[in-house]
């Protein structure tokens, strides 16, 4: 969102900074005309960010893997039988 000034607060502005010297004056105009140059937006491609999974195993063995890694929850716990 971008603030918007009326003529009569930009010369209010320009009174005051007509003042400063003129390196500063040339640092304020620089600064000024960076900020409005458009600068290059760099696109991000939806094939740059997802992907197919990438293995070289078959899809059995994948999931094969994934049910062997995963630990059985057990129903009845007892936290009075946590060692200290």
């Amino acid at each position: 969102m971008a603030l918007s000034l009326t003529a009569k607060t930009i010369d209010k502005y320009f009174g005051f900074l007509s003042q400063l010297d003129n390196r500063s004056k040339k640092n304020l105009i620089i600064k000024l005309t960076e900020s409005i140059e458009e600068k290059e937006k760099k696109g991000i491609s939806l094939k740059d960010i997802s992907g197919a999974w990438d293995d070289s195993r078959e899809s059995d063995e994948i999931i094969e893997e994934i049910r062997k890694s995963r630990v059985e929850k057990q129903d009845n716990i007892d936290f009075n039988e946590i060692p200290t």
